[in-house]
């Protein structure tokens, strides 16, 4: 039988058990209810630069037996692998660097299946030809596959594509009990540098974590405040809609941790997280107050108490930030793949990457002697 790629013009354009029977479950981003809440919030499509363009191949039924999330882009924003140095050299030799295929999760530096085809891993190939196919057949310049889960690596290499890496910092559950045995495998003087934030942090304020049907309208339009102002500080302007924070409340409030703290009641910050089958994700975070230390608590400590009291494996806290090495978080290394159309770009990109491997390899290893775990 062969094989055919069909090219839909949105998630929301396939149906929801068929998509989610394929992504298997285990990772909320590449849900089928993140991902048309997206398009329906018009966080992506429109002036975005984001046009989902999701690739599907059918069984002999009719049936998506793989699928690929992809975006055709008009830029680099919001994708937190940067290459806007190729794009720059590419278009001083003359080419075109945008639009370009991405293939990720709008806004999301969180490390995930990309390769949609759980019960079908012999379609894994076919969909990243048919990404080729896509790319060569409409003039793009490329094709990249970012925060790529490491079990699906291997199938971009045998695809030839090239690979990139970069690091994060996430934490690791080492079967802690609480977050004073988690304190226990640091060493003294960390140890209590950690106590003393987490007491100034809290002093003055009720923290308290929502989730489900605790998490009401009033508390997004509390979050959405704090969003808008961190997201214009970093980007300009922030990615996501305030529908969008509605239509996660109304969809996905099972699968968010929202942690708030409250001042005489009312919330002054708060950190979005999401919960996967075994990993906790950090996503966005704010406030309207400038409350020393009040950052590494809602972000990373009540992290750790929520992830050891759900018995996940580790939390994913997001891209970059070197100061979350000395709250426990250890530097890990991620993942990207890379379809060049153009030959003879391929080859400077793939020496580029050569060399940058061996600066991020050589980075992780000084950084990773630098955590706050008791030596010997």
């Amino acid at each position: 039988m062969s094989l055919v790629a069909r090219v839909e013009r949105g998630v929301g354009a396939i149906d929801a058990a068929d998509w989610d029977r394929l992504a298997g479950g285990g990772n909320p981003f590449v849900s089928h209810a993140f991902l048309t809440l997206l398009e329906e919030s018009r966080s992506v499509g429109g002036r975005s630069g984001w046009t989902p363009l999701p690739l599907v191949i059918d069984d002999e039924g009719g049936s998506p037996a793989a699928v690929l999330p992809a975006y055709l882009k008009q830029h680099s924003q919001g994708e937190y692998v940067f290459d806007h140095n190729w794009a720059d050299a590419w278009q001083r030799a003359g080419g075109d660097y945008y639009p370009k295929l991405q293939i990720s999760v709008p806004f999301t530096p969180a490390t995930g299946p990309r390769l949609l085809c759980e019960k079908r891993p012999d379609l894994a190939l076919p969909l990243l030809r048919a990404a080729e196919a896509l790319v060569d057949q409409n003039g793009l310049s490329s094709a990249h596959a970012t925060f790529i889960s490491p079990e699906q690596l291997p199938l971009f290499e045998e695809a030839g594509w090239l690979l990139r890496t970069d690091l994060q910092f996430h934490w690791e559950n080492r079967g802690y009990a609480s977050f004073d045995d988690f304190l226990a495998a640091l060493s003294s003087a960390r140890r209590k540098n950690l106590r003393k934030e987490r007491a100034a942090a809290q002093e003055g304020v009720e923290i308290v974590a929502l989730t489900g049907e605790a998490i009401r309208p009033e508390h997004w339009d509390a979050f959405w405040v704090f969003y808008q102002d961190t997201g214009a500080r970093k980007w300009g302007q922030p990615y996501l809609t305030r529908a969008a924070f509605d239509l996660i409340g109304q969809r996905m409030a099972d699968k968010v941790l929202l942690v708030l703290a409250l001042h005489d009641g009312e919330p002054v910050a708060g950190a979005l997280n999401f919960i996967g089958a075994d990993t906790l994700y950090g996503r966005y975070w704010g406030a309207v107050v400038d409350k020393p230390f009040l950052h590494f608590e809602l972000c990373y400590y009540q992290a750790i108490d929520a992830a050891i009291a759900l018995g996940l494996s580790r939390v994913e806290a997001g891209a970059q930030g070197q100061h979350k090495l000395a709250r426990g978080y250890e530097p890990v290394q991620t993942w990207s793949a890379h379809y060049i159309a153009n030959p003879d770009f391929r080859r400077a990109i793939a020496d580029f990457l050569e060399r940058e491997r061996e600066g991020i390899d050589q980075g992780q290893l000084e950084l990773a002697a630098h955590t706050p775990f008791r030596k010997g």
